[in-house]
């Protein structure tokens, strides 16, 4: 009988990079503009995305390239995780690293990479590109991080 734990649930400092980059759900979320507060650092949630996310799929449509073409873009680094407190809440970095467990709908969970979608947790179905936005201050929405 095989108790060890599945790689999901193991400290994030024990995955190797085939396991770290698993943990991602394909939301999205992460890769839309925020807002900050410059008085208050509060951020503020919008419906724009990077350019470079496919927003159907919830991934990076040049993922190896990314920090290229996008010189804002942040690496995930499991050592700064406190760092990202722009991370959506349901992520499954900010959960493992809250030592929470990862919601139904993950699809190391579920089996499936649409659970995400159906779930209602991704840009899937109402976010626009950066490259069609204009002006972010037209495009907050009333969703949490």
């Amino acid at each position: 009988m095989n108790s060890a734990k599945p790689f999901w649930e193991k400290p994030l400092s024990s995955l190797d990079r085939g396991e770290w980059e698993a943990l991602c759900d394909g939301c999205g979320r992460c890769c839309l503009h925020k807002l900050e507060d410059e008085d208050t650092g509060e951020l503020f949630p919008t419906n724009v995305a990077c350019k470079l996310l496919d927003r159907r799929m919830g991934q990076c449509t040049d993922y190896p390239n990314r920090k290229k073409l996008v010189s804002d873009c942040v690496k995930l680094d499991p050592h700064k995780l406190d760092e990202l407190e722009w991370l959506p809440a349901t992520c499954a970095y900010r959960l493992r690293y809250e030592g929470k467990p990862l919601f139904d709908w993950h699809y190391l969970i579920s089996g499936s990479r649409e659970t995400v979608h159906e779930a209602g947790q991704s840009t899937r179905g109402w976010t626009i590109s950066e490259v069609d936005a204009g002006d972010l201050e037209w495009h907050l929405v009333d969703k949490p991080l």
